[in-house]
């Protein structure tokens, strides 16, 4: 299987913008599917930009012309109404992703997932709509399209929106009441990521593969917190709220502007998101530690969030 030029369907967000570069610089073609072309003219010329509705099979197939390989990246954490439920972004949108791919002769799929998406039963929406869209990803490509899924753990990097929103609430005076301080997650890096994708693409052992996408370490969400403290020079008093303090604070705060933190969430932390396997090593990448790329980047979080900020503000 020879691929020269890829489509990314969520190419312009965060995991997509370090993805684009990286096969990039492999010497990949990549064009980038949004609904927004405007907004995203600082991709360019590092790919091609082109504006299409990817719940539109008409306008997605047409934008997958051309192309030999794509890549679904598509996800919400929180759902909001019709336009954007979990079932929708998680489910139906990648039925349409793959008859898409199959109407434009595309015989590729790279599909973004979630850790712990194959046992969701009784847990999170979020979880359960990421489980049925893979298996539809699978199941719908064939025959035609090589599919290979990952289910990476909670993804950091430069102007992530994991580590850089604790950097965010410790900005704010006064204790940080912490819902669910024990869950336990298994940080995988940006880099990391985008290099096993890049590294599976014409990999014919992955077709048909899921894989687990973890750091090398475990840590509880509070020791994430104390770390992104001291790496972003905040002092903060951190309070360990109960489980029913951790549902209450949940049901409060999904009212709040950008739903910071829902009961959905606090079902999903309920699960750990750490791996069974080594998805990484199993596609040939050395997992980077939080300590080394984690602390690069937060030591220069004021003037990120700056430049995001004057940056969101030009598009508008």
């Amino acid at each position: 299987m020879k691929i020269q030029r890829i489509a990314l369907i969520g190419g312009s967000g965060f995991v997509g913008r370090h993805l684009v570069g990286h096969l990039r610089n492999r010497g990949y073609e990549c064009r980038v599917i949004t609904r927004h072309a405007h907004r995203h003219y600082d991709l360019r010329p590092a790919a091609e930009v082109v504006e299409a509705n990817p719940f539109d099979h008409t306008q997605l197939t047409a934008a997958l012309h051309g192309c030999d390989a794509a890549i679904h990246l598509v996800g919400i954490l929180n759902s909001g109404g019709r336009e954007k439920s979990f079932r929708r972004v998680h489910v139906e949108l990648v039925e349409n992703v793959v008859a898409a791919c199959h109407a434009a002769k595309i015989v590729r799929l790279l599909h973004m997932s979630a850790l712990n998406a194959d046992q969701a039963s009784g847990s999170s929406l979020y979880l359960r709509s990421k489980c049925e869209g893979e298996n539809r990803a699978h199941t719908l490509g064939k025959p035609g399209i090589a599919v290979t899924s990952f289910r990476p753990s909670v993804i950091f990097g430069p102007d992530d929106s994991f580590l850089n929103r604790f950097a965010v609430l410790l900005r704010i005076p006064g204790p940080l009441p912490l819902a669910c301080p024990d869950a336990r997650l298994s940080p995988v890096y940006v880099g990391d990521v985008a290099t096993a994708f890049a590294n599976a693409l014409e990999d014919r052992r992955t077709f048909g593969k899921h894989y687990e996408l973890c750091g090398p370490k475990t840590y509880t969400l509070e020791q994430l917190v104390r770390f992104v403290a001291q790496h972003s020079g905040r002092r903060k008093r951190i309070i360990r709220l109960p489980d029913w303090a951790s549902r209450l604070q949940a049901s409060i705060l999904q009212y709040a502007p950008g739903k910071p933190f829902t009961p959905d969430n606090y079902l999903s932390l309920r699960t750990p998101s750490t791996c069974r396997e080594d998805g990484l090593a199993a596609l040939g990448v050395t997992a980077t530690s939080l300590e080394n790329a984690g602390t690069r980047f937060l030591t220069h979080t004021d003037k990120n969030l700056r430049r995001n900020q004057l940056r969101r503000q030009s598009q508008r």
